[in-house]
């Protein structure tokens, strides 16, 4: 469609709107390029994803630098960054629908900016840990408008490219992570792949006070700080609880009481919801089939497919004896793969719809799991990387498609909100994923098998306990595809997205 034509549409449709309305629509309405919006979101998502990734390998020296051993508090200078991104993602994503989404966006990069700064210039551990909650506030609110952003920039007609382009970002941003830190902390120092954004952050506020021309919404309407609150204090003790369900045992009363805290929580927002004008959780969500059917696959790709990036460490260091270096290449072949696929899988949606595609990338994924299940002490290197490569070529193919769906079947004003869902999804799946392959692996004693290897045995049991490992790590993978092939027929039973989506604009247009 040509520009005249779409500025011709756009004034017809506003002749139907009242003056008051009219003027709301004109000043939400997004007039920057999609392809600047789409640089400005990648700006902070790389920076956001990277930072998820960036600081593992760096936690020996920063353990070393404060005197402090490598598991306990300094352990928190990760999960600190996960807690306060679990906790405060929908309400991102609620404000975005309440003042705009550009407004959001600015102040996740100015948080996520300062909070990089100060973890850069932290004089004690605990400063650090809670820079980092800062940084993970200004995640939040970054990813959680980011999907929203570029699906209203661009047209629906290339939403699943839009999207497939952002899942480019995220997997190099995840994928460089290992590698970039390391080189950092190992020619410069720890605080370096923390300063490292603070010229980037400075560069896309810049960008977005530039060149995004959404203006502040009048009239945002009352905010809900009662449902935040509860929202927040319940997906921060889940995400808390289960970060160290590990460490401190699944009967510790600390991480129990954690776990019942978050769950509690949760649990009443229906009831608080249900009596203010303005909730911060549209429920109303949850009452459209294809929204349903998407998050909850979603939400079972990431429980399934996360565990791969947590176990591969583990059978590359443990069981192979891989030096770090060698093991973070490794695992780049997967992000790789999803960052060369995704844009094709989101074009391909664009034409041919969502469902199949995303039900049939989904399989490829399980089918990637059941055989990185089949790895052992003695698999080549090839065949680490080609069963990287078949579920990431299926983690891609699933991703993009979905996030497509799901964010077609909301209407415009509630896109803030569905991308909240969808970023909540992710980083809740990926927790549980995390806290469930964790307890499987352990159960069949593949954890203290692991421990063991690292010691000098002789042969006999070195060969028996790599049994041991390589059986905890099949059946960790077997139950990882069970779950996966559970989110296939989510994804199958959620009916046709193009009827999902004229009921969203015609929602959006009244």
């Amino acid at each position: 469609m040509k520009p005249q034509e779409t500025q011709l549409q756009n004034s017809q449709q506003n002749t139907l709107l009242s003056p008051d309305r009219q003027r709301m629509a004109e000043d939400e309405q997004e007039h920057a390029g999609k392809w600047a919006v789409l640089g400005i979101v990648a700006i902070g998502v790389f920076m956001a994803t990277l930072d998820s990734s960036i600081v593992n390998i760096s936690l020996p020296p920063i353990a070393l630098y404060f005197n402090v051993p490598l598991s306990g508090p300094v352990e928190w200078v990760v999960i600190a960054y996960l807690v306060a991104t679990a906790a405060v993602l929908l309400t991102a994503g609620r404000l975005a629908d309440m003042v705009g989404r550009k407004a959001v966006w600015a102040v996740g990069l100015v948080v996520f900016t300062g909070g990089s700064a100060i973890c850069g210039a932290a004089p004690s551990l605990g400063l650090l840990i809670a820079a980092r909650a800062l940084q993970g506030l200004g995640g939040a609110l970054m990813m959680a408008v980011s999907p929203a952003m570029l699906t209203t920039a661009f047209p629906a007609s290339e939403r699943g490219k839009a999207l497939g382009l952002n899942a480019v970002i995220v997997a190099l941003g995840v994928s460089v992570g290992p590698t970039l830190g390391g080189l950092i902390t190992g020619y410069l120092s720890w605080r370096w792949i923390f300063f490292v954004n603070v010229p980037i952050g400075i560069i896309g506020l810049f960008l977005t006070l530039r060149i995004l021309t959404e203006k502040l919404r009048r009239n945002p309407g009352r905010f809900d700080p009662l449902g935040a609150f509860m929202l927040a204090l319940g997906l921060a003790g889940l995400t808390a609880g289960l970060s160290f369900g590990q460490e401190l045992g699944w009967t510790s009363p600390l991480l129990l009481s954690s776990l019942i805290i978050g769950c509690l929580a949760l649990a009443s927002l229906p009831f608080i919801e249900s009596r203010v004008v303005n909730p911060i959780i549209h429920f109303s969500l949850l009452h459209n089939r294809v929204f349903v059917s998407a998050i909850l696959s979603l939400v079972l790709s990431f429980l399934a497919l996360f565990a791969v990036s947590f176990m591969l460490p583990f059978y590359l260091e443990q069981l192979r004896h891989f030096p770090t270096e060698k093991a973070g290449l490794l695992l780049t072949p997967l992000p790789l793969t999803i960052a060369l696929i995704a844009p094709f899988s989101g074009t391909l949606a664009d034409r041919i719809g969502t469902r199949w595609l995303a039900a049939s990338g989904l399989a490829i994924a399980c089918l990637g799991l059941v055989l990185i299940g089949q790895l052992n002490a003695q698999s080549s290197i090839f065949d680490i990387i080609w069963r990287l490569v078949v579920t990431g070529v299926g983690q891609a193919l699933f991703q993009s498609p979905n996030n497509s769906a799901l964010l077609g079947a909301a209407p415009r004003n509630e896109q803030g909100s569905a991308s909240g869902f969808l970023a909540t999804g992710r980083t809740m799946g990926q927790s549980v994923s995390v806290a469930l392959a964790g307890a499987i692996f352990a159960g069949f004693g593949g954890a203290e098998a692991g421990r063991l290897l690292s010691l000098q045995l002789d042969r006999a049991h070195v060969a028996a306990l790599q049994q041991t490992f390589a059986h905890s790590f099949q059946m960790t993978f077997t139950v990882c595809a069970v779950i996966a092939a559970v989110g296939v027929f989510a994804s199958l039973v959620r009916g046709k997205e193009e009827r999902s989506r004229k009921r969203g604009q015609s929602v959006a247009s009244r």
